[in-house]
């Protein structure tokens, strides 16, 4: 054999796998999450946003529990499930709802559509952009003229997160902690799948009348350090499918159509023939 058709040969072999490596590469470049950062040992560090807190919006529902030392006195600024005012997340009283989480039943105060509770005794009480911790403070001061040393607890317990798209558990999470990241909110629903695309997350958010489109690159390590790593409460996560997929389900349905029209067509031409 001419050795021109030996070399010609390993020059198809060799061509072949060095595509293979290439398309391989490219693969795992856009599956890869924090790329950016050096396979090697040497350590890099980011300074930890500790103090995030969300914070209190309209339509939130709020757990409060207030404790002191005379539990007769105190017993008037907690909710009890036997004088629940019952109202809806549209309603605008600012009121006491009952609500259903998790299978249990928890009472909470609704804040209105201006942003307001109406507490026993102290009444109405502006919460709207005050965080958990910082509402607790301000009723243990309104609250010293009727008790000693008050104990006031405040929760968020419609605290809940979106995830759609291209991962493995597409669904609403509640919150327990009041606390999570867009990269806990994807561990949540089972990571992403192969087709999702990790450069190009859509992070919804619906804040002081405003609805905002935030797009977030999980490739990146600079996600460590973005305004909207932490998740706020109602916030939603979508993961578009990549071009592949988006171009495979389109031509899967191009394929349908065609076959169903042939199909319909092979039988028009039959009653025809009839």
């Amino acid at each position: 054999m001419p050795k021109y058709v030996l070399h010609g040969k390993y020059f198809i072999i060799f061509f072949i796998s060095m595509t293979l490596i290439f398309i391989s590469c490219a693969h795992s470049k856009k599956i890869t999450y924090f790329q950016d950062l050096e396979d090697t040992a040497k350590i890099y560090s980011q300074t930890i946003n500790s103090g995030y807190e969300p914070k209190i919006q309209p339509d939130d529902v709020l757990g409060i529990s207030v404790n002191s030392i005379n539990p007769q006195a105190t017993a008037i600024f907690n909710l009890s499930s036997n004088n629940i005012a019952q109202s809806t997340p549209g309603s605008d009283a600012g009121a006491a709802v009952n609500i259903t989480q998790n299978s249990s039943a928890l009472n909470g105060y609704l804040v209105n559509k201006k942003g307001i509770i109406d507490f026993p005794v102290l009444g109405k009480l502006v919460v709207e952009g005050l965080t958990t911790s910082q509402l607790s403070d301000t009723l243990k001061l309104k609250l010293d003229q009727y008790l000693k040393d008050p104990i006031v607890n405040v929760r968020l317990l419609n605290y809940k997160v979106t995830v759609l798209g291209e991962v493995n558990r597409p669904s609403t999470y509640s919150i327990a902690s009041e606390r999570i990241t867009i990269v806990d909110a994807i561990g949540m629903a089972g990571d992403l799948t192969i087709d999702g695309k990790r450069e190009n997350v859509l992070l919804i958010r619906e804040e002081s009348g405003e609805r905002k489109f935030i797009r977030l690159d999980l490739n990146s390590s600079t996600l460590f350090e973005s305004p909207y790593y932490y998740l706020k409460q109602n916030d939603i996560v979508y993961v578009e499918p990549s071009k592949s997929k988006a171009q495979s389900s389109a031509q899967s349905t191009f394929r349908f159509i065609a076959i169903t029209v042939s199909v319909l067509t092979l039988i028009i031409l039959a009653i025809y023939r009839l």
